[in-house]
């Protein structure tokens, strides 16, 4: 028998009692929902691995174990009112399971690589204010700012809509976060009443601007591409073609932004059919008050969990590369500076963003809701390891994020956001592993890639004379962990987006993969290594294309945590057909003729503790593998 308490428990709360350190199956007697009898678990499950939080990592059986003997503890969980537990429980899962199958209409529906495969969009419900219920498994990076963005629709239109209305925005200043990612938001009736709202953010490989893909290096939001504010886009179920033609006439690629409208609009009226079914079964009143109630208890969750994290405070400050503007009288992009301090207190915390550099003349400035967003990523990482808290608004009520106004992670209009969309986003989830290194380290992860590596191009097709734009993100390391090394060529911190397959990308676009690997020795050293990052070659084939990057770490390169080394850098170059290798800045657009060749480096992750602490054996594999080229003399492990 093995007996483990959860570390970091306060006095009082049950242990589990193992009997095995791996099994498969579990039997859990569940207590009457108010009763005080705790839940008895005949046949233990315990499978331990890498944790970030004060929560291990277990399987389903241990986890049901601690989440029902949570739910109990009279003094955090107050019994739910006026719905039962089961109803509340198939009613919670049933609104997520909508939110999922959200995401799965518009991968099935969609056109472009960037939505239907690498899957850069997120899913959502709301309740009737606008609050965040339920999130697909989609992009952490949208937790913060859609229930703004659905607001924004419901403050406009809140007297005016009606059934088969569908809106549409993506303006930042309107809870957006940046103007390729669009907003389609449906109103859920059911006998007339308003359920609640469904909304998809996708993100469009273009909405305008002078560069194709809409990631120019400009001063403004005006130069950005067409910022829309909440407008309808249909009335009674009935499109409203100007508005539509209007939309359509400003992209690059009409027919595709078609196809991928029309499945953000489908996927939504999915989960407004979902949501009239719940209605018909358990009633309008009875569906809405259950909405409030997954919200709490999200919040109650949440506030357990950070409860038994421990209370202090910690600072950190990072500075970024630069914003892809280089000012009059100088030779190169100038960095700025981001600075943080959390602080934590019994079940609340508090981040601040006090002394922050002002906002920057291009487009690395983000809206207070996106900076938010990074906060409650790496948070949910540190306090909730294991997912037990369904993501929604009611998770983030015990967390306050603040910032000056007018700095780069507060951005006021009109200054220009889309590069901070992603990248400020980055920056302050890796820099909230750092600050709260202070005071807990053994709860926090190093420092992962840190950028989304975007890389745009677009120009003629010469395979069919159609105008084309490719987005595409490459992946880098993620931050080695107390007790594991990071992970390789991976989608890190904010982002959850997938590789798109280079037999797609060559099929849809006219370009070529040379080599798509890992990159050896780009993993900090450290008791555990940094997740190596990747290089990946291009061949513009047959045409000259307009690219655009946007690349952060630079010359900042992913720190490591408590000993550990810092990850390698990214870079980024162009090489001509003549075998000229030319530098190029890391944000902003180049023309990349016929034949040249787009040569790039994303960061490898920050290492976790002392080198020389590494496991000889971990070295070797790491040798066997090619994650690193130099044998390790000094190893103590």
């Amino acid at each position: 028998m093995a007996t483990v308490r959860n570390p970091g428990a306060r006095p009082g709360l049950p242990m589990w009692v193992l009997s095995s350190a791996q099994c498969t199956t579990a039997t859990v007697s569940m207590p009457r929902p108010n009763s005080q009898v705790q839940p008895s678990l005949n046949r233990s499950t315990a499978h331990w691995s890498s944790h970030l939080g004060g929560v291990p990592q277990m399987t389903t059986a241990a986890l049901l174990l601690w989440s029902v003997t949570t739910m109990n503890e009279q003094s955090v969980y107050s019994p739910l009112e006026t719905t039962d537990r089961v109803t509340f429980e198939v009613v919670k899962n049933s609104l997520y399971k909508a939110a999922e199958e959200m995401k799965i209409v518009l991968a099935k529906t969609a056109y472009s690589p960037i939505l239907k495969v690498a899957g850069d969009y997120s899913c959502g419900i709301f309740d009737q204010s606008g609050s965040m219920v339920a999130q697909g498994p989609d992009l952490p990076i949208h937790l913060g700012s859609m229930p703004d963005a659905v607001r924004a629709v419901i403050e406009k239109f809140k007297h005016d809509a009606t059934e088969g209305d569908v809106f549409i925005h993506n303006d930042p200043y309107f809870g957006g976060s940046h103007l390729p990612d669009v907003n389609v938001v449906t109103p859920a009736f059911y006998l007339g009443a308003i359920l609640g709202w469904t909304c998809v953010r996708a993100h469009w490989p273009d909405i305008g601007s002078a560069t194709p893909g809409s990631y120019g290096a400009v001063t403004d939001i005006y130069g950005e591409g067409l910022r829309m504010p909440p407008i309808r886009l249909y009335h009674a179920g009935k499109v409203d073609q100007n508005v539509e033609d209007l939309i359509l006439a400003n992209v690059r690629t009409p027919d595709e932004r078609l196809g991928d409208l029309r499945a953000q609009v489908a996927a939504n009226h999915r989960a407004c059919r979902r949501l009239a079914t719940l209605a018909g079964k358990y009633g309008v009143d009875s569906l809405t008050r259950i909405m409030q109630e997954v919200m709490d208890y999200s919040e109650r969750l949440m506030r357990l969990m950070l409860s038994e994290l421990p209370d202090g405070e910690g600072v950190f400050s990072d500075f970024c590369d630069g914003d892809g503007i280089i000012e009059d009288g100088e030779s190169e992009d100038a960095t700025f500076t981001i600075r943080m301090r959390v602080r934590k207190h019994g079940d609340s915390l508090e981040v601040d963003f006090n002394g922050t550099d002002p906002a920057v003349s291009g487009p690395f400035n983000a809206p207070l809701s996106v900076t938010a967003s990074g906060v409650y990523c790496s948070l949910k990482m540190i306090v909730d390891p294991n997912s037990l808290i369904p993501a929604n608004s009611g998770a983030w009520r015990p967390i306050r994020v603040s910032a000056p106004p007018g700095t780069v992670v507060n951005a006021q209009f009109p200054s220009p956001v889309v590069y901070a969309n992603h990248e400020i986003s980055h920056r302050v989830a890796d820099m909230t592993f750092g600050a709260m290194a202070d005071f807990m380290p053994e709860n926090v992860m190093a420092c992962s890639q840190g950028t989304s590596g975007i890389i745009t191009l677009g120009g003629l097709d010469p395979r069919n004379g159609q105008r084309y734009v490719s987005y595409e993100t490459i992946k880098g390391g993620l931050g080695a962990r107390p007790n594991k090394d990071g992970i390789n060529v991976v989608a890190s911190g904010i982002s959850n987006t997938m590789n798109t397959p280079i037999e797609i990308l060559e099929l849809s676009f006219p370009v070529r993969v040379d080599y798509y690997e890992i990159t050896p020795d780009s993993g900090g050293r450290g008791k555990y290594r940094g997740g190596c990052g990747a290089r990946r070659a291009w061949t513009i084939l047959d045409h000259d294309s307009r690219a655009a990057v946007c690349l952060e770490h630079t010359q900042s390169p992913p720190f490591g945590i408590r000993g550990g080394e810092a990850g390698a850098p990214a870079k980024i170059s162009l090489k001509l057909q003549d075998g000229t290798i030319r530098p190029l800045l890391t944000k902003g657009g180049f023309n990349a003729p016929k034949g040249s060749q787009i040569l790039l480096e994303v960061p490898g992750a920050g290492g976790y503790g002392d080198p020389g602490e590494r496991d000889s054996a971990a070295h070797e594999s790491d040798l066997l593998e090619g994650y690193v080229t130099v044998r390790d003399e000094g190893l103590t492990g």
